[in-house]
């Protein structure tokens, strides 16, 4: 259960579909998701909707029997807002705003309000800001309510047209403002990165909520916001660490998520630059979830969007502390053993064998192998440091235990 605080919670109702994309286990968990992401945004899950379809209704993403449900549900319950898991089109989010008469947001539209809540830099904000422009051009027409009472007419029609075409126009115009703001943010951004000098940098990447910004607070001794909630941290932070006597630079970055807009791809490229000119990437995962393969698998799709996936990686898995295994009636001979049925050294075993030596396993809040962690990190950084600078190579021995 999700802690609950003396705030006022939005009641939420959640929809999502069984398709030929998504099995049922797979919409269970992606429904999970999107109520930590309700969660999140200040909003309460009362009940959720799903239906089996081969693709999603062109009119109302669902059908109509189940959109009447969904509509008594949310008559009954004075529910204020309907989510769905897969991102509306315009014409879907009109059709079922006139429909149910409530606030209708989709994943999109649900993680841009949460980046918005979040953002505290104004890079950060500019970035979030443009996305939010650009999901909202196509939809501009389903938000001209006050002028559904003009059905046309003998001069009707012009000025409804000439009002949202303006408004189209004020919004194309700030989005090229936007881009134009960005690209001043991505240059001066660029120059930072080159005033670093030539210190290996290492970034933390991962899905989020995973615990990379604890990882970075006891990694480098700073003060970065962290919460169990989704995207805790948006704003890029970087740190100088120095483990031994060998400095580098240690970035936290903005978590990944599946079905991640493509809106926020494109105006986080700034931030993701940070990821791109890594010579180190942390893959941080939270091994205490039952889906963290799947987590691994986005953010790695994520990685190869950005030109990153053939970078130098090593895989940190947190949070086992928290891990949990169910147990096994070994009398019972129908019980199958699965993947959920692991142990850590189980595993660590299997994922050593997937990516060798390059897997480490820790828990960053009870500061668990965290010795394993800070020599394994400094022994990547020296081999990095040496080549780049093969003269200085008597500076930071081999064993980290000498110092």
């Amino acid at each position: 259960m999700l802690e609950k605080k003396d705030t006022a919670y939005e009641k939420t109702v959640l929809i999502g579909v069984i398709s030929r994309e998504q099995n049922e286990v797979q919409v269970k968990e992606y429904l999970d998701e999107l109520e930590f992401l309700t969660y999140t945004a200040g909003g309460e899950v009362s009940k959720r909707f799903v239906q089996r379809v081969d693709v999603p209704f062109p009119k109302t993403y669902i059908g109509t029997g189940k959109m009447q449900e969904v509509e008594t549900f949310v008559e009954e319950n004075k529910i204020s807002t309907v989510i769905f898991d897969d991102e509306l089109s315009p014409a879907q989010q009109r059709n079922i705003e006139k429909q149910l008469r409530c606030k209708i947001l989709d994943r999109t539209s649900l993680i841009l309000d949460i980046f918005a809540q979040r953002a505290q830099s104004s890079n950060a904000r500019t970035q979030v800001e443009l996305a939010q422009y650009q999901y909202l051009l196509p939809r501009l027409t389903g938000l001209w309510t006050h002028l559904e009472r003009q059905k046309g007419g003998i001069g009707m029609r012009g000025p409804g047209e000439t009002e949202i075409e303006t408004d189209r126009r004020i919004v194309r115009d700030r989005i090229s403002l936007l881009k134009k703001k960005l690209l001043k943010i991505d240059k001066q951004m660029g120059v930072q990165r080159g005033n670093r000098g030539a210190l290996v940098r290492v970034a933390l990447v991962g899905y989020t909520n995973v615990g990379k910004s604890t990882l970075m607070n006891v990694v480098s001794k700073s003060d970065v916001f962290a919460e169990n909630k989704l995207f805790a941290t948006l704003d890029t932070t970087v740190r100088k660490v120095v483990i031994g006597n060998l400095p580098f630079l240690l970035t936290d970055t903005v978590g990944f998520i599946r079905k991640l807009p493509t809106q926020l791809v494109e105006s986080f490229k700034s931030t993701l630059d940070e990821v791109r000119e890594a010579d180190l990437l942390l893959h941080v995962v939270d091994i205490s979830h039952p889906n963290f393969e799947e987590h691994i698998a986005s953010v790695n799709k994520i990685l190869d969007e950005i030109d990153s996936a053939d970078k130098k990686i090593i895989m940190v898995f947190n949070k086992i502390d928290q891990y949990k295994h169910e147990t096994i009636d070994h009398d019972d001979l129908i019980t199958e053993r699965t993947e959920k049925h692991f142990t850590i050294d189980e595993w660590k075993q299997t994922w050593m064998q997937k990516v060798g030596d390059r897997a480490l396993f820790i828990s960053a809040l009870n500061k668990e192998n965290l010795s394993e962690f800070r020599k394994r990190v400094y022994d990547e950084v020296r081999d990095i440091h040496i080549t780049r600078f093969p003269y200085n190579n008597f500076l930071y021995p081999e064993n980290l235990d000498e110092y």
